[in-house]
């Protein structure tokens, strides 16, 4: 669930972004119909650089601010940590037969578009799945290949991996075009993406890769209170310039490098990286009982002076969900040896069902949940019934944390929150829920009936000086489905954390309602989205024919198509009892026990 993606949500969509790219000129035979065959491993030639920009060789400038004492990794054996996927048993014949093909399905379409990556866009950051021209917004540093990856290794395509491999050596980290890095980006896509293609192939380049993009990474930290850069000046910091870091920032940004950073140090043995996320996380457990929604942390914080106090929006969604998501994964990847983590999700989940999570009115009366977005103003907690794509990660979330900390309340809210955006995307004319909108809150979370004229009131005060004298004119001129009151942002972009929330629910409790909850969703993102290069992402998902953007984010390959993929796979492919996922759905390996035994 990657941040740059996140800021349609607050921006209106009319922003222009500038893309910079260079052009690639190196040969290229694409491979055929299948990826295992005709695959040639030929060194191709660097991307030229730009002479005008200069490059730093990150491993050897001096910190400016270094630590006095580093914080070491957890040490001793793993606890043996709670089961979290379900007990699988023998598959049927006809539902094994189902699943397979639809994982086919799947399979196709991931490379389909990674074939036409390679043809048109390779060595870029981003392909354009109508038009065919590339972005290199991502730094230049070919974010889809390294993206891409791990989803290649996991759907068999060896050949295709081991190729792409010898092109991820040539990435160069030590130049950008770029004036400002965006580092909690880097950090997910690239560092992530590479980590994991280690983690799951044992190349021992990508983990020399990986290292290198910790090594720039760090520099981001390198300030008076060691706390992030998260807007990098990557040329300022290359030439030895002193950085602080910002006075407002986005929780996100700031929170989210803990597994990363987390992992590079166990695998290197170098205990900076830990010990650069571990400061920012003391910060956050300081600042986690002042803030002015107590046990949650706000949208916006200070970086600058570690006061994470001010700001009084508050929410799981967008520029805020992967400090909460990252919580109870830093618990499994650090062995249970670290209790603070466990303290912090406990306390932010606490403080998120008392204030955030509410129920909608629906139709037929459904026990659905969703997490809406809070203001603090004179003390009053306010919840507006707001439902964004990107929370619907927080489904997962509850019921992985559940899980693992033997809080069945909270399993029970993950598959709430997750049946609501399974809804969601069923009432939508193209079967694809939107962006942003609001629903209709129900008062409590335990009785609610639905009261159709509540809901047209709803509806007109939602719209405002637009609303018509007849209610159910209003509701078709809004193109506003049963229960929902407004909709706000009505693009799809490609997004995962529905379809993530969906993999994670069918991992746990092996129920097959999840798959074809998931084939649905499959199917209607590509009646819509499907392109002749890959997959686009629409406007407005409420038209009859819903129009199309000429976008197609590394995410798509790397999170949305695996999450599918993985839904229809064995259970033993990636087992959520083997690996921790990051936001962009790297999976990492769980450290464990010498017997390696998992409880019953």
């Amino acid at each position: 669930m990657a941040l740059l993606r996140r800021y349609g949500l607050y921006i209106a969509i009319a922003v222009t972004i500038i893309y910079m790219f260079y052009s690639l000129s190196f040969p290229y035979e694409p491979p055929g119909s299948n990826a295992t065959s005709g695959v040639k491993s030929t060194k191709r030639p660097r991307p030229p650089k730009d002479p005008s920009q200069p490059s730093y060789d990150w491993a050897n400038i001096r910190i400016k601010n270094p630590v006095a004492s580093m914080v070491q990794l957890p040490t001793g054996e793993p606890t043996k940590l709670p089961r979290i996927q379900y007990k699988f048993q023998k598959e049927d014949a006809t539902a094994k037969n189902i699943r397979e093909v639809r994982k086919k399905e799947v399979e196709k379409q991931f490379l389909k578009c990674w074939t036409n990556y390679r043809q048109h866009g390779w060595m870029h950051d981003e392909i354009r799945p109508i038009s065919g021209e590339v972005t290199d917004h991502f730094g230049g540093w070919a974010a889809t290949l390294i993206d891409a990856l791990d989803t290649l290794w996991i759907m068999g395509f060896k050949e295709e991996f081991d190729s792409a491999v010898e092109d991820v050596e040539m990435i160069d980290f030590s130049f950008t075009t770029l004036g400002r890095v965006n580092v909690f980006e880097t950090n997910i896509r690239h560092l992530g993406g590479l980590l994991a293609a280690y983690e799951l192939s044992g190349d021992k380049r990508l983990l020399n890769k990986a290292k290198e993009v910790g090594e720039m990474l760090y520099h981001a930290f390198d300030t008076p209170n060691r706390m992030p850069v998260t807007r990098w000046d990557f040329h300022a910091a290359g030439q030895g310039k002193p950085q602080v870091a910002d006075e407002q920032v986005l929780l996100a940004e700031v929170g989210s490098m803990t597994l990363e950073f987390t992992r590079l140090s166990q695998l290197t043995g170098d205990p900076k990286y830990y010990d650069a996320i571990t400061r920012v996380t003391k910060v956050l457990e300081r600042e986690q009982d002042r803030t002015k929604l107590k046990g949650m942390w706000p949208i916006v914080v200070n970086a600058r002076n570690q006061d994470f106090t001010a700001d009084n929006g508050f929410t799981l969604a967008s520029m805020a969900d992967s400090t909460y998501e990252y919580l109870a994964k830093m618990h499994i990847l650090l062995g249970g040896h670290e209790p603070t983590y466990k303290k912090l999700y406990e306390k932010a989940m606490s403080a998120a069902i008392e204030h955030s999570i509410y129920r909608p009115m629906t139709l037929g009366d459904s026990d659905m949940l969703m997490s809406g977005f809070v203001r603090v103003e004179d003390s009053r907690v306010l919840l507006d019934p707001e439902m964004q794509h990107l929370v619907c990660f927080s489904g997962g979330m509850f019921a992985l944390g559940g899980k693992l900390f033997g809080d069945k309340e909270h399993v029970s809210i993950g598959r709430k929150l997750a049946n609501t955006c399974v809804w969601a995307y069923k009432v939508s004319p193209a079967g694809i829920m939107p962006e942003v909108s609001h629903l209709l809150k129900c008062a409590n979370t335990t009785e609610c009936h639905w009261d159709e004229k509540v809901w047209h009131d709803e509806v007109a005060s939602r719209a405002g000086d637009n609303k018509e004298k007849d209610p159910l004119r209003n509701i078709a001129s809004l193109r506003l489905p049963e229960g929902f009151t407004s909709i706000e942002d009505r693009r799809y972009v490609l997004r995962p954390e529905a379809i993530e929330s969906v993999f994670i629910m069918y991992r746990i409790t092996g129920e097959q309602s999840w798959q074809a909850a998931a084939w649905d969703m499959f199917t209607a993102i590509q009646r819509s989205t499907d392109t002749d290069i890959g997959n686009s992402a629409l406007m407005d998902i409420s038209a009859d024919v819903p129009p199309r953007i000429d976008s197609m984010e590394s995410f798509w390959m790397a999170e949305t198509l695996k999450y599918f993929y993985l839904t229809f796979s064995e259970p033993n492919v990636v087992s959520l009892d083997d690996y921790v996922f990051n936001t962009e759905a790297h999976p990492f390996k769980i450290p464990k026990p010498r017997e390696g035994k998992q409880p019953s």
